[in-house]
């Protein structure tokens, strides 16, 4: 039985070299979709300068409060401009979240938080460059502040965004402890049905 399998494997990697063989369905599925995105090479860029730029926005205290104040300033703007609904839960002010290597749904967290904060990312990022002591950390501000602000990670990080939250629902569905088989494959199809009208249709 083994040696079918491995010769499906070998017809299906064939036909699509990022596929990834799993037997076990939601820790496989992350690992898998954590590594598939690292073959592709903006995808695994993307992903470095944004735990790049994570370290450096969370690595003071005296950081993570700018963070924070920036993040509630943002907030209140954006409830005062009536672009943020209110409701109890809602809006609470956070960190970036930084991804753990073995697990998709941290990957989508990070994300999510980013795009939460962006703007409030870019002040913290603006305020070190413009109190660096030394050329060293103005460097690193200035390096994560141009990849933050440029288009490529822009469009990324948006793109990851709607990909991640196709998956995530996915992924909380096959770790819950009362798997309906009948629903499981329901949602898979229906998860690739997405995918498939996502990529072609944007």
């Amino acid at each position: 039985m083994r040696g079918m399998w491995n010769e499906l494997q070998a017809l299906i990697l064939n036909d699509c070299p990022y596929a990834y063989y799993i037997h076990c369905f939601a820790y496989r599925l992350q690992s898998a979709l954590v590594k598939a995105s690292k073959q592709v090479v903006p995808i695994n860029h993307f992903f470095l300068k944004m735990l790049f730029l994570i370290k450096i926005v969370n690595a003071s205290c005296k950081r993570n409060e700018q963070l924070k104040v920036a993040n509630a300033n943002e907030i209140a703007r954006l409830i005062d401009l009536e672009v943020l609904e209110t409701r109890s839960g809602l809006n609470q002010i956070s960190t970036l979240q930084r991804p753990v290597e073995t697990r998709w749904s941290s990957h989508f967290r990070s994300v999510s938080s980013l795009l939460r904060m962006f703007t409030s990312t870019i002040e913290v990022l603006q305020n070190l460059i413009d109190d660096a002591i030394d050329g060293e950390h103005r460097a690193k501000a200035e390096s994560a502040y141009d990849g933050l602000t440029s288009f490529e990670f822009v469009f990324i990080l948006h793109l990851e965004k709607e990909t991640m939250e196709i998956t995530n629902k996915l992924c909380q569905v096959l770790q819950s402890q009362s798997q309906d088989i009948l629903n499981a494959v329901h949602l898979v199809s229906f998860t690739k049905a997405l995918i498939q009208k996502f990529r072609y249709d944007g």
